[in-house]
């Protein structure tokens, strides 16, 4: 089934992952979905400062938003600012510099924000990592699963969307309840990445059912030229580089999905690429997983996410 799986992903990758398929998908996007003003709205992007997340605060930025970037990287960041700021004309660019592997830092920050800004419309969690071996963090979560594990408690900023970046790694990926900061077995960081990605599909899933009041979307961007492909996947980044996507093009997805009216008539919940909602699953793969399974994981993740939670 692996080898299956693999066979299935990569074809299904060559056809609708690429630069060209964006291209022709592209050929039915409705261009007046981003003609719009973003004046008055607030955003939050994590992992801002390069790739994705630049693209994507920079297509916010240039429609008048406010944007609060979220980076690790204090002059990466600045410099990123300086480039948005200049391009968009928009001065309402903010800089967070948090550490997104520290767990405890990342909840004692929400709070922060919420009692500082009266405000936040969509969050946009992009931020991400490949690891090339098991590493934790100050709290002894696996640095991958500290990362790649969205804002637990975001609803309680009163958005009104929240959009999470994924990846096309998860598809050969079925939702695992136990082990899952891979403590047991050898520690592959690609695959480790892509089962922490089918983790947020599951969240985003399950959050769409029990908080009514935000639209949950998650996107797979498709195969992009990003620094962190280049450094985690040296071998498919120089194989795929004339056929990836510019991250603009892997960004296009995430700004419809944060800022256009007909993003927000689509079911809460679903899974979108290319501006289209898709299945989450590849055919016969044997990736779903039951609803007692997923409750299951919910349960753990809340239990967890408690005993970092200020109090």
């Amino acid at each position: 089934m692996s080898l299956y799986r693999n066979s299935a992903w990569f074809l299904k990758g060559m056809t609708e992952f690429t630069r060209g398929a964006f291209l022709s998908a592209a050929k039915h996007f409705v261009e007046k979905d981003l003609e719009v003003s973003m004046a008055g709205r607030v955003f939050m992007i994590t992992g801002a400062n390069s790739g994705i997340g630049r693209a994507t605060a920079m297509a916010i930025a240039k429609r008048g938003g406010t944007v609060h970037m979220v980076c690790r990287n204090k002059d990466k960041a600045e410099e990123a600012r300086a480039d948005i700021v200049k391009e968009s004309g928009n001065k309402e660019i903010y800089v967070h510099i948090l550490d997104l592997f520290e767990t405890r830092k990342v909840w004692e920050f929400a709070e922060a924000f919420k009692r500082k800004y009266k405000a936040l419309n969509v969050l946009i969690n992009n931020a991400g990592c490949i690891m090339s071996e098991r590493d934790v963090n100050a709290e002894g979560l696996e640095k991958s699963f500290a990362i790649s594990i969205p804002f637990e408690r975001h609803t309680s900023l009163s958005i009104s969307r929240c959009i999470t970046v994924s990846s096309g790694g998860m598809l050969v990926q079925k939702l695992r309840t136990g082990n899952l900061q891979t403590e047991i077995g050898r520690y592959d960081g690609t695959m480790v990445y892509a089962q922490h990605k089918r983790q947020q599909v599951v969240m985003t899933e399950q959050w769409a059912k029990t908080h009514s009041n935000v639209h949950f979307s998650v996107m797979h961007p498709g195969w992009v030229d990003t620094p962190a492909v280049a450094n985690a996947m040296p071998d498919f980044h120089q194989s795929m580089k004339d056929s990836l996507r510019t991250p603009e093009q892997g960004a296009d997805t995430a700004v419809w999905l944060a800022i256009s009216e007909a993003a927000a008539t689509k079911p809460s919940g679903s899974f979108f690429q290319d501006r289209r909602m898709v299945s989450a699953h590849l055919p016969l793969a044997w990736t779903h997983s039951s609803q007692l399974e997923q409750q299951k994981f919910m349960s753990v993740m809340e239990d967890l996410a408690k005993t970092f939670q200020p109090h």
